[in-house]
């Protein structure tokens, strides 16, 4: 059965406890810019159910590698028959991925169901489960990304409100979320999901595709829509509308999550044959100010928040700024291929802060840190909050030409000393063009214990070396910040680090 075939028969279930209309066979709705912020809206004012997470007993008990032989037959993409640049391939459910998701097609100005059928999945080496329509448990876009009329995997949507996306010569990497609830708090996270998707089917010579979605939880119910043009950056314009159904002051806009195991400067307790491991290595900030700000990532030993006040930021993002195989040395995982992933806001959010979470791992199976923004004022019940901003998907972002970046931070015991003193060595790339004679000077601070000869110098192959010592005395933490400046401007971005024992 083609994709296009099982359109025409579609059969959608009743959703949400039955309050939105059952379809019959071949049926559709009419859809415009307003259904999804009506069913949001609508969704908040009911008592919060949640989703449908009942599944067969063929699926309820699937292991990780059994999840895997649920393959999507790509010959049966939705479009797959068109002209046009995108394709959707489903999910199936099990394993991790238990909730349902109705997914639905919009095709002039009317929505249709997509119906699960087994005959769009190779089960191989087992055989066809037998199965009614159980829904979907997301969905990915595939379009001609690196090489013409090539269907390269562009972004997926599965799991919770969790999706990702890449971006030309890239490959997977940090997610990204529809929202996050209390992110490291000491209260557990609330997880709100995204229950239906609706895939806008694009003209033949289409650049973007329109998908929206349907976000629920006990606290909110939202709708998002999302415009994806991919390419060198793979953009989503998104455009969130929140209805929360109590007040929320632990919200977080715009989340992005990552893993960050260990570097040159945070290899405590590592024996491993790579120099680094890691999605991200720092958190970039353009604050409202025009302060360009680089945040090295730990993996402390406690969990750990770090909260950057500001009002009407720029952007922020978690970026991956070490691109060469060197940099990792691990053939299999392809860590210098990971993008970064930066939040650029397309309105005034007021006054608020970018939130930074680290949590310790011992490996690299687990995400362990988070970044949002997250405003100063909660989020009042039943009313609409809209957040509107571009998440650019990229393998590097500039935002001040103009300015020395920070490439490395590097951190290790300073010789012959009795003191506990650490020796700090940070490396920049670019910046403004100065004489062969002339260096920048080291601005640098610490909140606590002393912050001892700070010098600058080029570095041999390019760039520029920063180094200093700490004595931490008896702190338990330490916050340090450090720019280089010439003639009493900026000459670098500023670097920030978070030090504890």
């Amino acid at each position: 059965m083609r994709r296009r075939d099982v359109l025409a028969g579609a059969m959608a279930l009743p959703l949400f406890g039955g309050w939105w209309p059952a379809l019959g066979a071949g049926d559709a709705t009419a859809f415009d810019d307003r259904t999804v912020v009506s069913l949001a809206r609508a969704l908040a004012a009911r008592p919060y159910a949640p989703p449908d997470a009942r599944l067969p007993a063929s699926l309820a008990d699937s292991s990780y590698d059994q999840y895997r032989d649920f393959r999507f037959r790509p010959e049966h993409a939705l479009w797959g028959d068109d002209d046009g640049r995108f394709q959707a391939r489903f999910f199936h459910r099990g394993f991790l991925f238990r909730e349902r998701v109705d997914l639905h097609v919009v095709e002039n100005s009317q929505a249709r169901a997509l119906r699960f059928s087994t005959d769009d999945f190779d089960y191989s080496p087992n055989p066809a489960p037998q199965l009614d329509d159980i829904g979907f448990a997301g969905f990915r876009l595939h379009g001609p990304l690196n090489r013409p009329g090539v269907q390269d995997e562009i972004c997926a949507f599965l799991g919770a409100s969790y999706f990702r996306a890449v971006a030309q010569g890239l490959g997977y990497g940090l997610s990204a979320r529809g929202l996050a609830l209390g992110s490291g708090d000491p209260e557990p996270e609330e997880f709100p999901v995204f229950r239906a998707f609706w895939l806008h089917r694009p003209a033949v010579d289409a650049e973007t595709i329109i998908i929206d979605a349907l976000l629920d939880g006990p606290s909110v119910a939202g709708a998002y829509r999302f415009v994806i043009a991919p390419g060198q950056d793979t953009v989503f314009d998104v455009d969130a509308r929140l209805f929360p159904r109590v007040d929320i002051a632990n919200a977080g806009i715009a989340p992005l999550t990552s893993m960050f195991h260990f570097d040159a400067g945070d290899r405590v307790g590592i024996d491993d044959y790579r120099p680094a491991v890691h999605d991200s290595d720092g958190l970039a900030m353009l604050t409202g100010t025009g302060e360009q700000v680089w945040r090295a990532l730990r993996n402390p030993q406690a969990l750990q928040h770090s909260g950057f006040q500001d009002r009407d930021p720029r952007g922020f993002g978690l970026m991956q700024r070490k691109r060469a195989f060197g940099d990792f040395q691990d053939a299999e995982a392809g860590y210098e291929r990971r993008p970064g992933a930066w939040v650029e806001p397309l309105a005034d959010w007021g006054a608020g802060e970018v939130h930074l979470v680290e949590i310790p791992t011992a490996d690299e199976y687990h995400d362990n840190i988070v970044a949002f923004w997250r405003p100063a004022t909660a989020l009042h019940a039943g009313r609409e909050s809209r957040w509107r901003y571009r998440l650019h998907w990229s393998g590097g972002h500039v935002w001040l030409p103009r300015l020395a970046t920070v490439t490395a931070t590097r951190i290790g015991a300073v010789p012959k000393t009795q003191s506990g003193a650490r020796l700090f060595v940070i490396d920049l790339d670019g910046g403004a063009a100065l004489d062969e004679a002339a260096l920048p000077t080291v601005e640098a601070a610490a909140s606590a214990g002393l912050l001892r000869h700070p010098v600058v110098h080029r570095r041999p192959d390019g760039g520029w070396r920063v180094g200093f010592e700490l004595e931490p005395q008896d702190a338990a933490v330490v916050e340090l910040r450090m720019r280089l400046l010439h003639d009493g401007a900026a000459f670098s971005e500023t670097w920030l680090y978070r030090w504890t024992p």
